[in-house]
C-alpha cells in the first residue's frame, strides 16, 4: 500500500542522517518533506543555536482547539557498530534476522514482523515518520487546528520542547510518539496517561581536613556525607494515582566521592541521589540539609506527566483499539488497505504508565493536555542493535491520524 511504504521509507530516511552532535541536517529532511508533501505552514525556530539546528513545526487549519503530534529527531551517540564511513548503518529485515531484501529495503515482505533497525528507529525517527504521514493525511473536524512538532535536544534535558513553549508553543492537546507498545501486553500498542520524571541532585559535605593520625583535630566530610545517606535511604517513595492507574517513584544514592589521600580526613564529600518523580509528589530530600555542613543542590529536574483529561485519554485509547482491531485504514479508492493484519501483540490496548521521562513532561507541566503512544518497546531504544517494528509503525500512523481526525475537544 503506498501510504504504509510513505512511513516506511520515510522512517528510513530519517534514521539514515547522524543526528547525535547536530539535529541540523535531520531537521532539514523533516522541514523539506513538510514543504513538498503538506500546504501547512512550516517553521524552523532556532531551538538549541547552530549545533542542534532548531524546532520543525507545522500547522494546518485553525479553530478554538489545537491538537499537536510530537516527537523529537535528536538520538543518543550511536555504538561503533551502528556507523560505517561516518553514516549511520540502516536496514530491515525480518526479526529472526534470517531473510529480507539483499539491500535491507524498507518494504519487504507483506507478512510477519518486520524491523527497522538503526540509531533512532526506535527512539524516536520511526514515530516521527508515523506522524508526519498522518499530519499529511488527516482531515481534522472543524475548528481544530492540527499541529506537527519534532523537537531537538530532548535526550539532554528537553532543550527543543522547552524552548517551543518559552516562545508560546501551547496546543490544548498532545500525542507525544514515544515508545507505548508492549506494557499490557508483548506488541500490543497502549496509551500511557502518565509518566515519572526524574531529579537528579547532589548532597555536599563540608569539613575539615587534617591528618588521618589526628583524627581529633578535623571533621570528617565522609562521616557528614554518610549521616544524609542514612536521610535519604530512610525517605519514602513518592506516589500517585493518576486516571486510575498507580505510579511509583524511587530514590536512591547513586554516587559517592571524597577524600584526597589515605593519610588525609576529607574535607569535601559528594553524594549523588536519582529520584524518580510522580505527579504531585516528591521525596523531602531537603531533610538531608538538617545534617551539619550538608548543603542540597539540584541538578536537574524533568517533570512528569499526568493525563488531566479523561476524555482525551479515552479517545486515544479507541483510536488505538480500532487500528489493532481494523488492521487497516480506508484507501484513497475506498477500498481497505492491508495494514499491520499480521503486526505482533494479541492482546487489546490499555491505558498505562511509563517509568520514562519525556517532552510530555514539558508540555503537560505548561499546560498541555498530553498522553504518550508510540511504536517502541521497552528494551528497543539506546541499544546497539535499536530496531522498531515496521508493521507497529503501520499502526502509530493511523493511530495518530485517528485522533486527529476524530478528536473535537
Amino acid at each position: 500500500m503506498e501510504r504504509r511504504e510513505d512511513v516506511r521509507d520515510l522512517a528510513r530516511g530519517l534514521v539514515s542522517v547522524p543526528s547525535h552532535e547536530s539535529e541540523a541536517a535531520a531537521g532539514d529532511r523533516i522541514e523539506a518533506w513538510l514543504r513538498e508533501h503538506t500546504d501547512a505552514a512550516v517553521r524552523r525556530d532556532d531551538a538549541g543555536g547552530d549545533e542542534r539546528g532548531g524546532n520543525v513545526i507545522a500547522r494546518e487549519g485553525s479553530g478554538e482547539t489545537t491538537l499537536a503530534l510530537v516527537g523529537h529527531h535528536d538520538v543518543v551517540p550511536p555504538d561503533e557498530s551502528q556507523v560505517e564511513d561516518g553514516e549511520y548503518v540502516v536496514r530491515a529485515e525480518p526479526a529472526d534476522g534470517e531473510g529480507g531484501d539483499s539491500d535491507g529495503g524498507a518494504d519487504g515482505d507483506a507478512d510477519g514482523d518486520r524491523r527497522l533497525y538503526g540509531r533512532g528507529s526506535a527512539d524516536m525517527k520511526g514515530a516521527v515518520a508515523a506522524a508526519m504521514c498522518a499530519f499529511r493525511d488527516a482531515d481534522p473536524p472543524a475548528g481544530v487546528e492540527l499541529v506537527f512538532a519534532s523537537f531537538v535536544g530532548e535526550e539532554v534535558g528537553g532543550v527543543g520542547a522547552r524552548a517551543a513553549i518559552d516562545e508560546g508553543f501551547a496546543p490544548d492537546y498532545a500525542v507525544v510518539g514515544e515508545g507505548s507498545t508492549g506494557y499490557s501486553a508483548s506488541g500490543v500498542t497502549d496509551v500511557a496517561v502518565a509518566h515519572k520524571g526524574r531529579r537528579g541532585s547532589t548532597l555536599v559535605a563540608e569539613g575539615t581536613a587534617a591528618h588521618a593520625s589526628e583524627v581529633a583535630s578535623g571533621v570528617n566530610a565522609v562521616y557528614r556525607a554518610t549521616d544524609a545517606v542514612d536521610i535519604v535511604r530512610d525517605l519514602s517513595f513518592p506516589s500517585s494515582e493518576v486516571l486510575g492507574r498507580e505510579l511509583s517513584g524511587s530514590i536512591a544514592v547513586t554516587g559517592i566521592e571524597g577524600g584526597s589521600a589515605w593519610n588525609v580526613i576529607p574535607e569535601r564529600c559528594e553524594v549523588t541521589v536519582d529520584e524518580r518523580t510522580v505527579p504531585g509528589e516528591r521525596a523531602d530530600l531537603e531533610r538531608a540539609e538538617t545534617v551539619d555542613g550538608v548543603s542540597w543542590t539540584v541538578d536537574q529536574d524533568l517533570p512528569p506527566m499526568a493525563c488531566d483529561d479523561p476524555a482525551f485519554a479515552d479517545a486515544v485509547l479507541a483510536a488505538a483499539r480500532d487500528a489493532h482491531e481494523t488492521g487497516g485504514e480506508a484507501a484513497p479508492d475506498g477500498e481497505t488497505a492491508d495494514g499491520d493484519a499480521t503486526a505482533p501483540g494479541d492482546g487489546r490496548p490499555e491505558q498505562v504508565v511509563k517509568p520514562h521521562a519525556t517532552d510530555a513532561g514539558w508540555l503537560a507541566d505548561a499546560g498541555t493536555t498530553c498522553v504518550v503512544c508510540g511504536p517502541a518497546e521497552p528494551g528497543e531504544a539506546h541499544t546497539a542493535d535499536e530496531s522498531v517494528s515496521l508493521p507497529v509503525l503501520d499502526r502509530c500512523y493511523r493511530i495518530y491520524r485517528g485522533v486527529a481526525e476524530s478528536w473535537a475537544g
